[in-house]
């Protein structure tokens, strides 16, 4: 089922796994219910778009979503978007579609920078969710409630965030490496009744304590009512010890209590019912508060990892985040599958680039994921995965964050393993998905996202709101999705959710992605929209650049912008070199070169200059749009969404880039 070409293919599934995999399995449910037979991959995917109702009810059939009922009716008002409201009568629970293996197989693998190592089965998850779930029934906390926890990637924050949804309760959570002002920005807005945080977290190397801004953040927070105090190593006289530090928290074993875990029971509510609260990156802003519900959630990450990644029992899942991004709450649903969860904490590099590939060696894991820039500067780092370890049990690898250029698909099958599904994934914390992503039947071609999601209208849209193909575009989805935000927090009338998505073209979720569609079937993401340069009127998405620049091996990495230049816009790159080099003529020349060789002479920067570093967010995300402001002499609005916001300063009042 896959009805491709050999066009640029990197990677083919052998017909074995095309005829194993769940996809297959699956489109011969839905082609008998149907009463049709689908020839390939993309007759599934059209059908999936021209019948959703359809196409969403078999997939809860075939995942066998648990619930007290679903309904006869899986979507009302089908063209309202937003409006749409998927199976409108379902009752369940998502943490009881995560809790529902009882068995002493791991569910939860820990591995910290230090060499820590934790093990959960099903079994002690459940039984430690069940004890959390009763002290917070205690607490009284209740469905609607919010629950933040201000945690690294420990097995209790994903305990905290399946106890808080037993409960019907909302979770909201963001990593330790947040600053204060940037928690407060976030937390301050949804006012949670209860507070987990730890006593400090691995990184680099060093132990940084959490203590003092978990202090600073609770005595803010007016509406926290209980503070509880995780230990980072697990050990109770730790948490002991920590608790005494942080005024009115209670140690971790303590608020859970003593004795035989209590019955855990599950709050079944609708299907749009509240359950997590995540935040846009703040850097223009006050972050938004996108409000996702249970059952969308639950649908859409059981078709991704079902569907588009073949994961199910026996599989090891592993994807480098914190808690403060997206793909954190997307791994956490791997539980759904039957999955085993890997969880790390710490930097990907400590002690050396072979860190992550270490730990998926020992724990066997299947499937990885991590982000574009990461396998970027392992090619720059000269690591060799594949040389040194055995990946033997690994058969796919994820990649989001940015786009994944052309020579990091080489990398990868040159390096880290040739028989492998690579998966370059794009979507994001607004949808709390994909719109594009892999396939396990399908080829892998480079540079190419392999498909669009099933049961997702995708299109790329020219400016005056026409569908084209193999030409760039805005992202768009033109009909609804069940993982659609249930709105904004405190978006009473709506007005600030449509603004976000629905302004460009009325009735159409605009992405904000600059893309296009290939022939194959297949998706390049170009980057943000409003991050496209615009020389001469002609647009520019900034990772065409970035691929060019960063084949050099001069260059860790680089950032586009455009400056306003004498009634046009001029195109300015920032680079930054590796330790000892220095930006000559002759290296700049290269740089264009390179840049003019493989794409146009509008590509080609005005102006190169070198930085020290380069600004990003939290989950790792260049910022050009606070750059842009930089270098214009404007305020960035909200330096504290930034990880790095010193890196502003390197690119404030360039005497290059002066204006005369």
């Amino acid at each position: 089922m896959t009805g491709a070409s050999e066009h640029g293919v990197l990677w083919r599934p052998s017909p074995e796994r095309v005829a194993a995999s769940q996809v297959t399995r699956f489109a011969e449910l839905a082609a008998g219910r149907a009463g049709r037979s689908f020839a390939d991959y993309d007759e599934l995917y059209r059908w999936s778009v021209a019948e959703p109702a359809s196409f969403w009810t078999a997939l809860w059939d075939f995942c066998a979503v648990r619930a007290e009922t679903r309904g006869e009716t899986a979507l009302e008002h089908p063209t309202a978007m937003p409006g749409a409201r998927w199976f409108p009568a379902a009752r369940l629970n998502f943490a009881e579609n995560l809790l529902f293996e009882r068995s002493e197989r791991p569910a939860l693998l820990f591995r910290g920078e230090n060499g820590s190592r934790r093990s959960l089965s099903f079994e002690a998850l459940h039984d430690r969710v069940a004890r959390l779930a009763a002290a917070l029934e205690l607490a009284g906390v209740g469905p609607g409630d919010r629950v933040a926890g201000f945690l690294p990637n420990l097995p209790e924050t994903i305990i905290a965030m399946l106890a808080t949804a037993s409960r019907g309760a909302v979770w909201s959570s963001c990593s330790p490496d947040f600053g204060i002002n940037g928690v407060l920005d976030r937390f301050g807005q949804i006012r949670p009744r209860v507070l987990l945080t730890a006593d400090g977290y691995h990184y680099g190397g060093k132990w940084i304590d959490s203590i003092a801004p978990a202090a600073r953040v609770a005595e803010e927070l007016d509406s926290v009512e209980h503070i509880v105090l995780v230990p980072y190593d697990g050990d109770p006289d730790t948490a002991a010890k920590a608790a005494a530090e942080l005024p009115g928290a209670v140690p971790w074993g303590q608020f859970l209590g003593d004795g035989a875990p209590p019955p855990l029971t599950f709050a079944r509510l609708p299907f749009d019912h509240p359950l997590y609260v995540m935040y846009s990156s703040g850097t223009t802003g006050v972050p938004k508060c996108i409000v996702h519900g249970a059952g969308g959630t639950l649908l859409q990450h059981l078709k991704e990892h079902r569907l588009h990644a073949d994961l199910g029992p026996g599989d090891v899942l592993f994807y480098y985040t914190t808690c403060g991004w997206m793909m954190w709450n997307w791994l956490a649903s791997g539980l759904a599958s039957g999955a085993t969860l890997l969880l790390y904490d710490g930097s990907p590099f400590h002690p050396d680039p072979n860190a992550l590939w270490r730990m998926a060696e020992e724990e066997g894991v299947t499937v990885f994921g991590t982000s574009a820039k990461y396998i970027a500067a392992l090619e720059k780092a000269g690591a060799e995965p594949g040389r040194d370890h055995d990946l033997g049990r690994l058969r796919a690898l994820l990649s989001t964050g940015s786009p994944l250029v052309e020579e990091s698909y080489d990398y990868v099958y040159g390096h880290i393993k040739q028989d492998l599904q690579l998966s370059s994934i794009s979507g994001g914390t607004d949808i709390i998905s994909c719109f594009a992503l892999g396939s396990p039947v399908l080829p892998v071609r480079r540079g190419e996202l392999q498909t669009r999601g099933l049961g997702m209208a995708v299109e790329v849209w020219d400016e005056t709101g026409e569908s084209v193909s193999g030409t760039k575009g805005e992202l768009v989805c033109r009909a609804p999705f069940p993982s659609m935000p249930i709105g904004f927090w405190a978006d009473e009338d709506g007005s600030r959710y449509r603004a976000a998505y629905f302004e460009r073209f009325p009735g159409v979720w605009c992405h904000g992605d600059y893309a296009e569609l290939t022939a194959t079937g297949g998706m390049i993401i170009y980057g943000r929209s409003d991050a496209v340069l615009n020389p001469g009127g002609v647009r520019i998405g900034t990772a065409e650049i970035y691929r060019q620049v960063e084949k050099l091996d001069e260059v860790v990495e680089s950032i586009a912008v455009g400056q306003d230049w004498a009634d046009d816009v001029r195109v300015v790159l920032c680079v930054r070199l590796r330790p000892g080099v220095e930006l000559t003529d002759e290296l700049q020349a290269r740089i264009r070169r390179e840049i003019r060789r493989n794409t146009t002479p509008r590509h080609v920067p005005a102006k190169i200059i070198a930085v020290a570093d380069i600004p990003r967010t939290i989950s790792g995300k260049i910022v050009e749009l606070a750059v842009r402001d930089v270098i214009h002499g404007r305020r960035v609005a909200n330096t504290d969404a930034l990880a790095n916001p010193e890196a502003l300063e390197y690119f404030r009042d360039r005497p290059e880039l002066a204006v005369d």
